[in-house]
Order: structure tokens, then C-alpha cells, then sequence
């Protein structure tokens, strides 16, 4: 319903950002950066605007007219607030900051659609956020982009209990999900550090990997269908629930990992597996990276299908866990260290299975120590070991991030390879991930951002994972951070074609821009 009163907008929200197009009704001024300041008491993140080398795209800036637009289409969902804005405007990592003055938070694919469709007639940029905890910066505003949030759009549509098959909008938390499907005898086919936070709608967004990938494999194969609003308010449907359907292209691929750049991800079907009767968990100390690596592949050759995750982590790893996070290693001092779960139906089965395996890495010298968990508390205690390592590295000062796949056998060089160039510039280097899929979590921390430090990372990082075939971005996606990379993973070709579908499906480009793809001179 419409309000009886004209809506009083702040004055500071109309003013535009430095270089902006003019906005639809009153002309615009330069935009103060009174939205755009971290709490008090909190050191400020610097603009990403002011760190990077980035200017923003000719959009129209925000006006009264457009608010009341919004304020039409989603009542009381039209957050304008400074202080409410500060924390959608900043990064998980507290690294990167938009200044975005509206955030709308929609609760139907129709609302979204409005929006979208009002957003493409005024050439208004938009920026989609689900949990805000990615790692590369595509779930904020690089300038004033407008923050559609879908935190609202958090409702269960269907669940199959014969099937599996789960039907929800794409703002429901993952962790949640994940209640509501075990109380039904099901899981969520991926987990992630960050479930607690993130939104399906988002993980299917970036493709996120997580710690199930070994077992269920990618979310290219999992989720089923999807509804999608493109960037001028057509709302796609494809939201089925069959696991065949060849007829024509599968146009839910597109979306799968295109993080918010081709359309909005509104509603999900997934394929949910049973939940296992026996879940197992060893963790084990290991002498050196060729012992981890044989005692992976004696893994799969003795635990075969009830081998759910191998994960493993270096010493430096296990030390800021301990320093920072005050968790204690279950087993003694190594230089490496791994993660074993199985999954399956038949729990003696399964014992008998790991115990022969354990015997088996303990008497050929590949473990040095170990312990196994098989109730619900002890196998949390150990998981976070592995999950939590992503937050202990936070409170270890400014992070480097890469996330890389890379040949198995090849899998830790780089975190030797960096020791040895950066030195003492250096505060750590460690290495962690999933050691089935191939993925390595490099990780570098220092005292504080500093551009000489950058330097020495960054092209050798990603030219030493060019060198091995690997890929520059593994599961956490593209987002601001590694657009300008993707040289190093894809041919020009592919990456032309990339551009041509963009050009197509967001002709104005409104849709995430400054993000995944490159932009074009």
C-alpha cells in the first residue's frame, strides 16, 4: 500500500558518488562519506574505490522519486539508515567497503522482479547479498551499487521425503537448512565453515565447494533447478524437481557459479542424500606432505565408498588455532596434519573398515599419532579444528587470500615456494584445504596491508598456478578481487564468450558490475 504521507529521506542519501551520472529529478552532489564509517572503536576499512584502481561506471545515482518507487514495491523493507548500512557495506574480511545508501530487502521473487525491473529502466546498479561471507568481494558494493539483500526470502517451499529433494528460497541460512532436512532424515549435499551465516541462494551463486565435495560432488550436479530473475525483471522459472530433463540447453548451468552477474538467484531445487547412520572422524599427524599424500591414496583404496572428506593442515595452521582460537590438538606435535570423516549405514561396518586403515598408517610410518571420534559432541571438536582456521587467521592480522586448484602432488610447493620469497615480510604462510578436491587454501598474513608485501604475491601466486595448469579461483569464486585474473585459468576465448553472455542477458550491465568478469576498455 502506498504511504499517506511523502516519505522523509534523508538529505545525505540523495547526494551522488564523485563521478556519478545525474539522477532521475533534482540534480546530485558529491557523496560524504558519512554512510560509509565504521563503528566506533573499530579501525575503519579503507574504500575500496580509494584502494584499488577502479571508476565507477556511468549509472544514475539515487533519487526521492526512486525511493518512493521502492518503498512502493517492498513497504518497509527500504533501509536507508548510515549506521544500518555499515555492515552490508564491508566485507567478511573487513577488507574491502562500498559506500551503497539503499539496501532493500525483498521477501518474493515478484518483489525482486519489480525492483530489477525498475532498477533496468533507470540504469541503477545493484548489488545482490545473501550472508556477506564470501572471500573476494563480490557480495559488496564497490561504489554506491544498491544492495538488494535476500535475507527475507528465507522460506522452505517443499521437501520430498521419498526423494530428497528440496524446494527454497535462496535466503535461507545453510545451517538451517541443514536442520530441517536431518530432522528428516536427509542432508544438505555441502557443508561450509561460513554455514552458520551463508545463504543457499549464495552458495549456489558462487558454486560453493565446502567439506562435502569429496562424497556429493559440485553443486553443477546437485541442484536440480532454479528460478532466477534476470536484470530487466523477467522472472525465469526453472524451478524443477526432475533429476532428467534433456530438453534443450540446461540453462540453470549459467547461473551456477555467474555470482549475481546475469541474474538473481531467487529459489533453489536440490538434491538432498540420506543422512548417514555412521559418521566417523580421525585426526592424525602426519611426518611430511608425501606421507599426507599416500595416506590419501591408501584411503581411497581402503575406506573406497564410505570415504566422505580428507582434509588436511600445516603445523602453522594448528599453532594460530591454539593461539588465537584456544583449541587444543587432540594428537602430538607434527609438521602435518589431516582430517578423515566416513559416512555410511552400517556403523560396524564402518569401524571395522577404519580400524583396519588406521592399523594400517600407524604400522608403515605414514601417521605418527592420531585419535578417532564417533559421537555427535568429540567429532565437532575435531571438525573445528579444520573449520575454524579461516577465523584464527583473522585475528592474525591483514590476510592474503588465495584459493587454488592445483595437481594433488604439487598441492603444498607453492606454501614452500612463498616461505622462501617473502621471508621475514611475512608474518605466516600456511597451507590448508581439501586435499581430495585438489584444493589449496594459501593463506599469508602480515601486520598490516602493505602494497610491497602485495607485490611480491601477486602476479607470481597466480602465474606459479598457471605454470601447473591449476585454477586461480577454486571455490570461493571471482567476485572484485580476482576479475583481472582470469587470464591465468581461462583462453581469451572463453573469455570473450563470457563478455557476449553478460552483453546479452545485462545489456546495461546493472546487474553485480565491477565484478568476475574484466572490465573491458
Amino acid at each position: 500500500m502506498l504511504p499517506r504521507r511523502p516519505l522523509a529521506w534523508p538529505a545525505w542519501l540523495l547526494r551522488g558518488a564523485p563521478g556519478a551520472a545525474g539522477s532521475w529529478g533534482r540534480p546530485v552532489g558529491p557523496l560524504p562519506r558519512r554512510g560509509c564509517s565504521s563503528a566506533p572503536g573499530t579501525p575503519e576499512v579503507p574504500l575500496t574505490r580509494e584502494r584499488y584502481p577502479v571508476r565507477r561506471l556511468p549509472f544514475s545515482t539515487v533519487s526521492k522519486q526512486d525511493l518512493a518507487a521502492f518503498e512502493r514495491i517492498v513497504p518497509g523493507g527500504v533501509v536507508t539508515d548510515p549506521e544500518a548500512l555499515q555492515a552490508p557495506n564491508v566485507d567478511w574480511l573487513r577488507t574491502l567497503r562500498g559506500c551503497s545508501k539503499v539496501l532493500l530487502r525483498p521477501r518474493t521473487s515478484e518483489e525482486v522482479s519489480h525492483i530489477l525491473r525498475h532498477c533496468h529502466e533507470r540504469n541503477l546498479a545493484v548489488n545482490p547479498q545473501g550472508g556477506n561471507t564470501g572471500m573476494v568481494g563480490g557480495s559488496i558494493p564497490v561504489f554506491d551499487e544498491i544492495i538488494l539483500s535476500t535475507a527475507r526470502m528465507n522460506r522452505v517451499l517443499s521437501f520430498h521425503s521419498v526423494s530428497g529433494i528440496l524446494v527454497c528460497q535462496a535466503g535461507c541460512v545453510l545451517e538451517e537448512l541443514s536442520r530441517y532436512v536431518e530432522e528428516r532424515d536427509f542432508i544438505m549435499p555441502l557443508d561450509l565453515g561460513a554455514k552458520g551465516s551463508c545463504h543457499i541462494g549464495g552458495n549456489v551463486a558462487t558454486n560453493a565447494g565446502g567439506l562435502r565435495f569429496l562424497r556429493y560432488g559440485s553443486l553443477h550436479g546437485t541442484v536440480l533447478g532454479l528460478e532466477v530473475v534476470l536484470a530487466d525483471g523477467t522472472v525465469l522459472d526453472c524451478l524443477t524437481s526432475l533429476r532428467k530433463d534433456n530438453t534443450g540447453y540446461d540453462l540453470k548451468q549459467l547461473f551456477i557459479g555467474s555470482e549475481g552477474t546475469l541474474g538473481i538467484i531467487t529459489a533453489v531445487s536440490i538434491l538432498c542424500p540420506p543422512k548417514p547412520r555412521a559418521v566417523n572422524v580421525a585426526f592424525l599427524g602426519c611426518p611430511g606432505f608425501a606421507e599426507v599424500l599416500q595416506t590419501f591414496s591408501t584411503c581411497k583404496g581402503m575406506l573406497g565408498e564410505i570415504l566422505s572428506a580428507f582434509e588436511f593442515m600445516d603445523a602453522v595452521c594448528m599453532q594460530l588455532v591454539g593461539r588465537h582460537l584456544h583449541l587444543a590438538s587432540p594428537v602430538q606435535e607434527s609438521p602435518f596434519y589431516v582430517l578423515i570423516e566416513t559416512s555410511g549405514s552400517n556403523a560396524g561396518h564402518d569401524a571395522e573398515k577404519l580400524g583396519r586403515f588406521l592399523e594400517h598408517a600407524l604400522g608403515s610410518g605414514l601417521v605418527t599419532d592420531g585419535t578417532m571420534a564417533t559421537d555427535q559432541r568429540k567429532v565437532k571438536m575435531l571438525w573445528a579444528l579444520r573449520e575454524r582456521i579461516t577465523e584464527a587467521l583473522s585475528r592474525d592480522g591483514y590476510v592474503y587470500k588465495y584459493d587454488l586448484s592445483l595437481p594433488v602432488e604439487r598441492l603444498y610447493d607453492i606454501v614452500t615456494d612463498l616461505r622462501a620469497r617473502l621471508g621475514p615480510h611475512a608474518k605466516h604462510v600456511v597451507g590448508y584445504g581439501h586435499l581430495g578436491d585438489g584444493n589449496l587454501h594459501l593463506n599469508v598474513t602480515a601486520e598490516a596491508f602493505s602494497p610491497s608485501l602485495l607485490a611480491a604475491l601477486e602476479p607470481h601466486v597466480y602465474e606459479w598456478t598457471a605454470g601447473q595448469q591449476g585454477s586461480v579461483s577454486a571455490e570461493h569464486g571471482v567476485g572484485f578481487r580476482k576479475r583481472d585474473v582470469l587470464g591465468y585459468s581461462k583462453p581469451p576465448g572463453a573469455l570473450q564468450l563470457m563478455q557476449q553472455l553478460k552483453a546479452l542477458l545485462d545489456p546495461k550491465g546493472i546487474l553485480n558490475p565491477y565484478k568476475t568478469l574484466p572490465i573491458q576498455a
